[in-house]
């Protein structure tokens, strides 16, 4: 077995790969710039390649060092999950997840608690990436994402397809006198993500023109449209699986059938040196178990 090089040197490495310089990896490893320089020029004589380079007045990483770093990075969490887990006597250890905004505020924050008293020694970091189907933070353990990219590295499975319908708060539509049909639309306020696209669809699919769904208010992301809608401003396409639980609570309303059904959905996208890991093991476990229950159905609103 060849030999393992110096934790110390591993963990200067990785992170000055992770920060960008010497100076931020020595405050945060509690050591000095030169402390740092000598453990990088020692791995570097022992791995027999060239980790830093000089541009200019700069020292960076070479290209082949920030791949070896990548290495060190997700070798070094595997070893602090099983310390945690085994020194906890159970599953535990840092959990780092990425999950689309939308989904995160309108369900994942509702429940996250409910997995962390299950597993109590979990700590758990949830990021909400700008792209939906966004897989590239290295730091990441597991990724929801709305569609996905296929990356060759990175296991995808279905998690939920989706369903979008009009949606609205019930004293909205008591104000629109119920909405008896898809007409009663025209002197509603129309709430958009980000284009006309969703509302052109549902126009489309029920039988008008598309050009009437260029009006209303369109906001930057689901879940200020989710705060709008709940709030009584409009009504708006709606995430079936993310606005589920206030439909069913009463807080918003379905007053059409008509829905769209999405030619994709949300995914599980993991890394493959993640899958084995026992914290995401256990949470992509009760993720599902959480999402077995059907989306709700039109009978539910009435």
């Amino acid at each position: 077995m060849a030999r393992i090089p110096s934790i110390q040197a591993l963990r200067a490495l990785e992170s000055v790969a992770r920060l960008g310089t010497i100076w931020q990896a020595a405050e945060e490893l509690n050591l000095t710039r030169s402390a740092i320089s000598h453990q990088l020029r020692l791995l570097e004589r022992e791995l027999d390649f060239q980790l830093m380079l000089r541009v200019g007045n700069r020292i960076e990483l070479s290209s082949r060092a920030q791949e070896y770093a990548e290495d060190v990075r997700r070798a070094l969490a595997l070893i602090s999950t099983s310390s945690h887990r085994h020194a906890h006597g159970g599953v535990g250890g840092p959990l780092a997840i990425s999950c689309p905004s939308g989904f995160s505020s309108s369900w994942m924050c509702r429940h996250l608690s409910e997995f962390v008293e299950q597993y109590p020694d979990v700590i758990v970091s949830l990021v909400t990436p700008i792209r939906l189907d966004s897989t590239n933070n290295p730091e990441i353990d597991t990724f929801i994402t709305f569609g996905h990219d296929g990356r060759s590295d990175m296991v995808v499975e279905p998690l939920q397809p989706v369903e979008f319908t009009p949606l609205c708060s019930p004293e909205y539509l008591e104000r629109m006198g119920g909405f008896p049909d898809s007409h009663s639309l025209l002197g509603a306020t129309l709430l958009h993500i980000g284009d006309f696209v969703d509302w052109e669809a549902w126009m489309r699919k029920e039988g008008l023109p598309a050009e009437r769904a260029h009006r209303g208010i369109c906001f930057s992301s689901m879940n200020v449209v989710h705060t709008a809608v709940l709030a009584g401003q409009g009504i708006a396409i709606g995430d079936v699986i993310a606005w589920r639980e206030d439909v069913e609570a009463g807080r918003l309303a379905r007053p059409f059938e008509a829905a769209l059904h999405s030619d994709t959905g949300y995914y599980l996208c993991t890394p493959v040196d993640k899958l084995a890991n026992p914290v995401v093991i256990a949470f992509h476990r009760w993720l599902k178990n959480c999402l077995r229950n059907p989306p709700f159905s039109n009978s539910q609103s009435d």
